[in-house]
């Protein structure tokens, strides 16, 4: 029994490796690519580059009508820091009144924000853009920041409510009787305790964020404001082809970076959130 049980686990093993290299095959051809001349990329089927060339990194970086990748870089962090912000405290306010606080129709504005979850982006799109373009905000980062301070993802609220609602109301109620107001203890007792579900709260927005295309193609229009994901469509001819593949992959590469910094940096914090979140409800 013993033999057939490490059988078992060898098994298990070697299929979640290779499952794991299928994953991390496209991103690892991508970094290699990068440092291949544009005529070898997909004319040299091997993963190592024959030829070493920065040659593509360079032609990149010089960006989009005059504006570099460096200042696209710029306003995706600046956007992302922004939206991480505005859902860490909208988000968190909105969960403590769900999870802590009684007031009239909590029950029935909980279920209306759970449904706001099964509705698709792309049926409020319209008259999000009429809204917005009505305000003026068409060709800024407004129409992509201001909802963040308005707790319009209800998953990151669901998140937190779930996350809150598992925390002694013991020390809450012993706040309350040394004096402390219902601002203090959600500022002094709920925000510290509720660290890991903020820390994930704010890693997914700052993917979501770093990685969202539709909404800054549809609300950026200047190349000064371009993100990012925004700029990576300026390889993409009219006629959908890509002219410096090899610019498009070493600029790609570059923005994977941040994503893979913050998550590993975070991921404790990441996994106790989701952990605890999960089993507490």
């Amino acid at each position: 029994m013993k033999t057939g049980s490490l059988f078992r686990h060898g098994l298990t093993h070697i299929f979640i490796i290779s499952l794991g290299i299928l994953m991390i095959y496209p991103i690892v051809w991508m970094i290699m690519s990068s440092f291949k001349p544009n005529n070898q990329i997909f004319s040299n089927p091997s993963l190592f580059p024959v030829a070493l060339t920065l040659e593509n990194y360079i032609s990149g970086w010089r960006g989009y009508a005059g504006t570099t990748f460096g200042t696209f870089f710029a306003n995706s962090l600046m956007m992302c820091a922004v939206a991480v912000v505005g859902n860490v405290i909208s988000c968190s306010m909105a969960a403590y009144a769900f999870a802590r606080l009684k007031f009239s129709g909590r029950s029935f504005w909980f279920a209306i924000m759970l449904i706001t979850l099964m509705l698709p982006a792309h049926v409020t799109l319209v008259p999000r853009y009429i809204m917005f373009n009505s305000f003026g905000w068409v060709g800024s980062y407004l129409p992509i920041l201001v909802p963040k301070f308005l707790a319009v993802d209800a998953f990151f609220v669901f998140l937190l409510v779930q996350f809150m609602r598992g925390l002694p109301k013991e020390i809450e109620e012993a706040a309350i009787i040394d004096g402390c107001s219902k601002i203090g203890v959600y500022l002094r007792i709920i925000l510290p305790l509720a660290t890991p579900a903020l820390v994930t709260t704010a890693l997914f927005t700052f993917l979501w964020t770093w990685d969202d295309f539709f909404n800054q193609l549809l609300y950026l229009t200047t190349p000064a404001s371009f993100t990012v994901s925004r700029a990576l469509r300026t390889f993409v001819g009219d006629a959908g082809a890509v002219s410096n593949w090899g610019g498009a992959l070493a600029m790609s590469t570059l923005s994977v970076i941040p994503a893979f910094i913050l998550f590993f940096a975070l991921q404790k914090y990441f996994v106790q959130g989701i952990a605890t979140t999960g089993i507490k409800g």
